[in-house]
């Protein structure tokens, strides 16, 4: 799952810490594999495939 954006984009994440991106367009990292958390570096793409009815 990735959730788009159009930036620059301010998050507030939920240790109450702001961070704000430094690219007009940001995705924000759902999967928690990402060396940039909160910004997706497509990460997920090195996991295997899921399989039908897998989460």
């Amino acid at each position: 799952m990735c959730i788009r954006d159009r930036g620059p984009v301010t998050v507030e994440l939920p240790d109450g810490r702001v961070v704000t991106s430094d690219r007009m367009t940001v995705a924000i990292c759902v999967c928690g594999r990402s060396a940039r958390h909160p910004w997706c570096d497509a990460s997920h793409r090195d996991t295997r495939p899921r399989r039908p009815g897998e989460e």
